[in-house]
């Protein structure tokens, strides 16, 4: 695997490992956040700021949380605010340095149902173009039209109400990341998505915001 095609969960292991090659273990969650940010400043900066300043609640959030490394077992709380790698955080890590390819995943518990304003949601994300061109690695066709068709927007949107509609999206994926957890959730059509790809789509997100940047500023400034 490309370590950068890892997911954001992963890449804060892979920042975890290195502070504990370092020598750091237990290390802190501010730690944490600037070997996040050092290592991928592109993921973890600050909007707008991404190589002045980290994002440290990208990192916090997930670290704690039903999706979070903690609930995973991939680290292991030792205090306030300190964490280690566990054994099974360390050979994850180690694999995705390697590049070896995922395992097979172990059986999961019984899919979880979505409710049918969330399903409507996912399967706008999934049909987008965005998407599309993302998941068969073209991300640099990817154009503004893509991204807003992906986040339900338009061009002629301004300051309050463009903040509303990305605020309720970042809702709406929030939601959909709770309910899967790390297990499964059943659609009406039967088809099952897991948290991984749930991941896809936040990493997805995450790309769109930081490459248009300067699209939506320029929006936001609109009166």
């Amino acid at each position: 695997m490309n370590i950068a095609d890892c997911t954001v969960t992963e890449k804060i292991l892979l920042a975890s490992h290195q502070l504990e090659q370092e020598g750091q273990s237990p290390f802190s969650a501010e730690a944490l956040v600037v070997a996040c940010w050092k290592k991928f400043p592109n993921t973890f900066g600050l909007k707008g700021f991404a190589d002045q300043y980290p994002d440290s609640n990208k990192v916090l959030t997930s670290i704690m949380g039903e999706r979070g490394l903690a609930r995973r077992g991939w680290l292991d709380k030792k205090g306030q605010k300190l964490y280690a790698l566990t054994q099974d955080g360390r050979a994850i890590a180690q694999r995705l340095l390697r590049g070896d390819e995922e395992p097979a995943p172990a059986p999961r518990p019984r899919p979880s149902k979505v409710t049918r304003e969330l399903e409507k949601f996912l399967f706008g994300l999934f049909s987008s173009t965005a998407t599309e061109k993302y998941e068969e690695g073209r991300k640099a066709e990817i154009t503004f039209a893509d991204a807003c068709a992906f986040w339900d927007i338009n061009d002629m949107l301004r300051g309050e109400e463009l903040e509303d509609r990305l605020q309720r999206f970042d809702i709406q994926l929030h939601n959909l990341a709770t309910l899967t957890g790390d297990g499964e959730t059943e659609l009406s059509n039967g088809m099952v998505i897991s948290s991984h790809d749930i991941d896809r789509l936040v990493d997805l997100h995450n790309h769109l915001e930081q490459r248009f940047s300067r699209h939506l500023h320029l929006l936001r400034s609109r009166v």
